[in-house]
């Protein structure tokens, strides 16, 4: 045997082409597959990426935690599947070929039919699979890219539905109108681990507004008049919002029960008419200063308005206030809708959310635009601000696209977030919540309008602000399995275990139901159909189940045929589906609900829907399930992961991983977040191609921590490739050269005893073993950056 030279100094590049090449001549990866059937399993699961965009650098160092583990696993014996998957479906798709196409959600059903819209969705998906594909066999990460699990595929998206019949079947599938975090830029409705993802929460500055909210007269606002002293005083209930485009839909003003409120004469400081205020007493101090008390009430309006003088007229408690009537603040002789119940509206109701630590301890109460205020109105029985649209079906103030409906008189058709991009730094630009302050300072009905930087949700796809929006909902109850979640989690291993019981078990503690419908195109669709008075409904598991249905419909002459009687290939997706009309147990036709599901719905079903289970392959999937790994981004933590975890308590009682590695970000080398926008982004294929797969792989894993941020420096793969590999380069040279000179070949069957080996050789073979046995330690405990310690050569 002669073992191979190599010349100084070393393309550590082409080593690794040489040896991809060795690798997929003889089937390598294969083979470390097949040849350990029968021996004990190790299960792990990808975490399917989205193939419509290029990979980053960020890409191999996820790929290079997960193919460690797989790999040393097979090491020790085990047989290690693993599947390939691609996430097809959701948002990210949709916005691509919107933009691509220059259109927007509207035009859809339009401009271009949901048919070729989808069928441009399909296109889109692969677009950039070869690339995926290259970069992972480049980088070394053995997975099984020949059979992959594919979400758009019939087979996945039968299995979604199969899983949603089995919640469904348990009660846990529910229809709600709720106030739900919404995105108009995307169309579309968000669940709360989609609202909650990394860099959602955004400092703003909006224009703030503290509202006057005029009194009416009567039995029970007598007290506040007389302690005004004056039957004919103008008084007012101040509430704050960061919103003032949410007030014209104002039909409340809560207050706390026990909270003291007082009654401050004073001024308006715009129109510097006298007025009677009432607002918390722990934030008078907010708005009148000290030497206020003691300034002179008469000839303020001919004064410099420096100094707003006020005066203690009485306190009273939050219970003292509740029944109060007042005036609608955007009334209806300026233009504004009449609405149904507006009998009812326009009260002060108690809350038990409303506090003293901002604003004026009371809060503005708009039903359509908040969740707490939806429920204290439903509470107290005052209605929402509702207005018919051309059909005459009702709804909020505001459109689906983020616009003031017509009917809202002077900003009628305006924004009330800058989802058209408008450009805001020119000075006649002005949002709605700064018209709207203006309006208010000139009628008076606004005590203190600024600008004010507070944090406010966005989209985590279009980076565009969220709204708090009435939708007709399907909700998975998650609520219902919640101390089962939190139990089974306190049994995983979580690496960082801070992940687990911080980021993640603080989501879990605070879990609300999971919102699943989704009001757009691309993507797997809810498989209920309902008839139109609501009665009676289906929820169909399995294209089997799906055929034998539209064979009832048609023999109800509800169908004229059955689209699939002669083994015609199926598509589940719209429009295809919306097509179908089913018959009910009463003969009534029964119409699909339009919405798709959750995108992380389909990527939480990977453990079934991967093996096309339950439809079938029942005994592949027991025998892949629970994972003993996985591992992604942090982001997941309240994405996939969760999803895997709820998914499996709520079918299977049990944890869907037993280890998982939460991965952290990987930066530019001056901490930076890397985009193409700030020429910092790191290509993986030119720097696989300049430093080899071996020295980036090494370097990123053995640098810090994976679950810690990266900074990512060309530099320090070059000393990587120095200090380590050049020295274990270096020996091997010296070894090769000698024994090649020596024709030194070794014989695994005629082995020197251990007792006649020298002192020397056997201190080298106990270094060898410790440095087994601490490695082995450090990967049976899922840390892959301790693991190399031992072994760096300095």
């Amino acid at each position: 045997m002669k073992y191979p030279e190599y010349k100084q100094p070393l393309d550590y590049a082409k080593v690794g082409e040489d040896v991809l090449a060795w690798w997929q001549q003889n089937h390598i990866f294969e083979k470390s597959v097949s040849s350990r059937e029968g021996q004990p399993t190790f299960v792990f699961y990808e975490g399917p990426p989205s193939a419509n965009g290029a990979p980053g650098i960020h890409h191999v160092m996820a790929r290079a935690v997960k193919d460690i583990f797989c790999r040393y696993q097979t090491m020790l014996g085990k047989q290690v599947p693993r599947k390939g998957g691609w996430d097809t479906h959701g948002l990210p798709i949709e916005l691509q070929v919107e933009k691509e196409l220059g259109i927007t959600k509207e035009d859809i059903g339009h401009k271009i039919s949901i048919e070729d819209y989808n069928q441009r969705c399909k296109e889109t998906v692969m677009r950039f699979k070869a690339q995926w594909d290259d970069l992972t066999q480049k980088m070394g990460y053995w997975v099984d890219l020949d059979d992959p699990y594919v979400t758009f595929e019939p087979e996945y998206i039968e299995s979604c539905w199969a899983l949603l019949k089995k919640l469904y079947d348990k009660g846990l599938l529910y229809k709600g109108y709720t106030i739900q975090p919404y995105s108009p830029a995307a169309g579309t409705g968000l669940s709360s681990h989609e609202l909650n993802q990394p860099g959602t929460y955004k400092d703003v500055k909006d224009t703030t507004a503290v509202a006057q909210f005029k009194v009416k007269h009567d039995e029970k606002s007598e007290k506040l008049f007389a302690a005004a002293g004056a039957p004919n005083a103008n008084v007012f209930i101040l509430a704050w919002t960061t919103t003032p485009w949410t007030l014209p839909a104002n039909t409340g003003l809560a207050v706390g029960k026990n909270i003291p409120y007082q009654l401050i004469r004073t001024f308006n400081p715009y129109t510097f008419e006298p007025i009677h205020v009432v607002l918390a007493k722990a934030l008078v101090g907010r708005y009148f200063s000290e030497k206020g008390a003691a300034a002179l009430l008469e000839g303020y309006a001919e004064s410099d308005h420096k100094l707003l003088p006020w005066r203690l007229e009485g306190e009273f408690t939050g219970a003292d206030l509740v029944g109060i009537n007042y005036e609608r603040l955007f009334d209806t002789e300026a233009g504004f809708p009449h609405f149904e119940g507006e009998e009812n509206a326009f009260r002060v109701i108690p809350a038990d959310f409303v506090t003293t630590e901002d604003g004026t301890g009371i809060v503005h109460i708009s039903p359509t635009f908040g969740a707490d205020d939806f429920r204290a109105a439903q509470l107290a029985g005052i209605p929402a601000l509702m207005v018919p649209d051309d059909q005459g079906k009702l709804g909020p103030i505001v459109d689906r696209t983020g616009r003031y409906v017509a009917q809202m008189g002077e900003f009628g058709g305006r924004w009330v977030k800058n989802y058209d991009g408008h450009d805001q730094s020119g000075a006649d630009y002005k949002t709605l919540d700064e018209s709207i302050a203006i309006r208010m300072r000139t009628n008076g009905t606004a005590f203190k309008t600024e600008k004010y930087e507070h944090t406010y949700p966005h989209c985590w796809r279009t980076d565009k602000p969220v709204l708090y929006y009435p939708l007709d909902s399907w909700f998975i109850k998650t609520t219902a399995v919640k101390d089962r979640l939190i139990e089974l989690n306190k049994t995983i291993n979580w690496k960082p275990e801070s992940t687990g019981s911080g980021r993640f078990g603080n989501w879990l503690e605070n879990l609300v139901d999971w919102n699943l419908s989704r009001s757009r195109y691309w993507g797997t669709p809810l498989p209920i159909w309902r008839t139109q008075d609501r009665t009676e409904e289906i929820c169909i598991g399995s294209i089997a189940e799906l055929k034998a249905e539209i064979d009832k419909a048609v023999a109800a002459e509800v169908m004229t045929h059955n689209p699939y009687a002669n083994g015609e290939k199926i598509d589940l997706h719209r429009p295809y589906v919306d097509d179908i009309f089913l018959v009910s147990p009463s003969g009534q036709p029964m119409y699909r609900e339009p919405d798709l599901i959750d995108v992380w719905f389909d990527s939480g079903a990977v453990p079934y829907a991967q093996w096309h289970y339950p439809i079938e392959n029942a005994d592949i999937f027991h025998k892949n399930f629970p994972a003993d790994f996985i591992a992604e981004g942090v982001d997941q933590t309240r994405g996939w992961f969760f999803t895997l975890h709820a998914l499996a308590v709520m079918l299977e009682d049990s944890v869907a991983f037993k280890n998982v590695i939460a991965n952290g970000l990987v930066l530019a080398k001056d901490g930076q977040k890397m985009s193409k926008r700030l020429g910092n982004a790191v290509d993986p294929f030119a720097t696989i191609k300049q430093f080899g797969p071996d020295a980036t792989r090494w370097y990123l894993i053995a640098n810090a921590p994976p679950w810690d941020n990266l900074k990512f420096d060309p530099a320090g793969v070059v000393e990587v490739q120095r200090r380590f590999f050049g020295t274990l380069f270096n020996t091997y040279s010296f070894y090769a050269l000698y024994a090649n000179l020596d024709g030194f070949e070794i014989d695994e069957n005629n082995r020197v005893a251990h007792a006649e080996l020298s002192e020397l050789d056997r201190w080298v073979l106990s270094k060898l073993q410790s440095l087994v046995a601490e490695v082995r330690l450090q990967l049976d405990s899922y840390d892959p950056t301790k693991a190399p310690g031992p072994s760096r050569i300095s």
